[in-house]
């Protein structure tokens, strides 16, 4: 029996639960684009879902869309060229404030693993040790010390202000879009920036070639909870409400290979983490800097998902300040649990 899309709709609930649920009420076939950037471990839930044929089981087809910077995804999203996008949780607040209203689906992270501060060997080697004695520091010229986010407006410059401005340093550094590794690399060495936010394999890789030094580390236990109050949804998949409300099928598909993905990576050795991504996304970059930061995520990834309203609270502090132009957000108006429940419910 032939049923059109037109019928489907018309029928409506008449059709749910019997075997003539037409084709179109599924995800099969169905293109689920995630977009993130860059091409970096604290993404790597995407990229496993994907290499581990998850999307596939779950019956869509997955896209990884990846860019310069976390900013990307918000971007990506916004211009309709996403369904998904992985990123900071600031992201989809700030489209929803923009007049492109998202619901948050999962968080991946929660503690910030590129809260993390990179300074010049020089500044470091002079005795540039703490936060503090950065935002003191002077430029040849004068100025105030230059600070690079990979964007302004990225999840790096979230909270990286937030840290300056927790600490009473806010006004006392300069801020600059640095780009990725290679650009802000380069910018470091050169002398243009005198410090950088930075991933964990950033950090494994400034100090590797000798260029940079970690002053302010969000691996070691207690510093990030300390500064920030405690766990906060950092990173988290989110999609427009259109997607959520017109393509449940696809979202709930999507959610699921994610969900089974997170799994996957808790019960798994790092090793074989690694090895599983490496070959397609990392081939390029050192392996110590990728287990670094993959092992740093895997001991921080929000296994879980879920994102109680206590979490979202503390987060409200990064995101809702000065600057960051995100008007006070209800929990219960930008989170949206059903799907990960029903993710939780099917692979228990």
């Amino acid at each position: 029996m032939m049923i059109t899309r037109r019928q489907a709709l018309i029928a409506g609930p008449a059709l749910a639960g019997t075997s003539l649920l037409p084709h179109a009420l599924h995800a099969e076939n169905k293109v689920a684009s995630l977009a993130f950037g860059p091409v970096s471990p604290i993404y790597a839930i995407g990229m496993i879902a994907e290499l581990k044929g998850y999307f596939k089981d779950e019956g869509i087809d997955s896209k990884l869309l990846t860019g310069n910077a976390g900013t990307f995804g918000r971007q990506t999203l916004a211009a309709d060229q996403a369904k998904f996008a992985h990123g900071d949780a600031s992201h989809p607040l700030q489209l929803s404030a923009r007049g492109k209203p998202c619901k948050i689906l999962l968080a991946t992270e929660m503690v910030c693993s590129f809260a993390n501060v990179v300074v010049r060997r020089d500044l470091y080697e002079s005795g540039i040790t703490s936060v503090e004695k950065l935002a003191a520091y002077k430029r040849a010229d004068g100025t105030k010390p230059v600070i690079a986010a990979s964007a302004i407006g990225s999840g790096t410059w979230v909270y990286g202000t937030y840290l300056f401005e927790a600490r009473g340093l806010g006004e006392k550094v300069n801020w600059v879009a640095g780009g990725g590794p290679n650009t802000a690399f380069a910018s470091l060495q050169t002398k243009q920036f005198d410090g950088a936010m930075a991933p964990p394999s950033w950090i494994v890789e400034a100090e590797r070639q000798g260029f940079g030094k970690a002053i302010y580390d969000t691996s070691k236990p207690g510093v990030f909870e300390k500064d920030f109050g405690g766990t906060v949804p950092v990173l988290v998949i989110y999609a427009l409400n259109d997607t959520v409300e017109q393509e449940k099928a696809v979202v709930q598909a999507s959610v699921n290979a994610i969900y089974r993905a997170m799994k996957w990576i808790k019960d798994t050795p790092l090793a074989e983490v690694q090895a599983l991504v490496t070959p397609k996304y990392f081939s390029g970059i050192d392996p110590n800097a990728v287990s670094a930061e993959l092992g740093f995520d895997k001991s921080t990834w929000a296994y879980d998902g879920s994102i109680d309203k206590a979490s979202f609270d503390r987060g409200t502090k990064v995101w809702h300040r000065k600057g960051t132009d995100i008007p006070q957000t209800r929990y219960e108006d930008v989170i949206d649990m059903t799907f990960l429940d029903a993710a939780k419910a099917k692979y228990k």
